[in-house]
């Protein structure tokens, strides 16, 4: 019999995708709903202490608490800008709220240049991503980035949250990122995250790289 994985979250996407992941290797995948307000967001340096706080938080609503045979899963992300000291990083959800990608734009706007590369330079970041994975009281840790930089403006699409403003840097046949300038076998041509279509994003995706992660630390259900 699967086990379950109960996966706190309220997006559709991320529970697909992990669906998509996490049944080949024999488990049952459920998005676990609780009450607005009920998951208190941490005050934290680190984007692992965001989700152990969370799963934490999350366990009493399992079906049987700690006691519990199934797991339970969280993901956290962050955008991490170089010229900011890393802002806003662990607290990416309350800038988008409070200030949004035309806000961080502002923020960078004394940092660009004529020359492309130079400009991704000045303005390089990264999204990070930790998936979190409790199992009769162990967590593991799963890890995810995608390097490369805020864009001159921001553009629309299929995007969501900072996708409209943040291209990805190539990357070369094995899937690794490469520096500005150099072109790889799989690129964006200078489009942002929210320019390109999901399934394209999902090469680059520090999502993606981080359940990738975690999936090579479980064994089969």
């Amino acid at each position: 019999m699967a086990r379950t994985v109960w996966f706190l979250t309220g997006n559709s996407g991320k529970l697909e995708e992990a669906t998509n992941y996490l049944e080949p290797l024999g488990y049952e995948v459920k998005q676990l709903i609780v009450e607005k307000g009920t998951i208190i967001e941490p005050q934290a340096d680190t984007l692992e202490e965001v989700a152990q706080s969370k799963i934490s938080q999350a366990l009493a609503h399992l079906p049987d608490g700690e006691d519990s045979n199934d797991l339970l899963m969280v993901e956290d992300a962050g955008l991490f800008i170089d010229a900011l000291n890393g802002f806003p990083g662990v607290i990416s959800a309350y800038a988008l709220k409070t200030i949004g990608c035309n806000g961080m734009l502002k923020l960078l706007e004394h940092l660009k240049s004529e020359d492309t590369v130079q400009s991704a330079q000045l303005r390089s970041a990264e999204f990070q991503a930790v998936a979190a994975l409790w199992n009769n009281g162990e967590i593991l840790y799963g890890n995810g980035r995608c390097p490369g930089w805020i864009a001159l403006a921001s553009s629309e699409g299929e995007g969501f949250g900072f996708d409209p403003i943040f291209t990805p840097y190539d990357l070369d046949a094995l899937g690794e990122p490469l520096q500005p300038g150099n072109y790889g076998a799989q690129s964006t041509h200078g489009k942002t995250f929210g320019a390109i279509p999901m399934d394209e994003k999902q090469v680059y995706s520090h999502r993606t790289r981080a359940l990738n992660d975690l999936l090579r630390q479980l064994p089969s259900a």
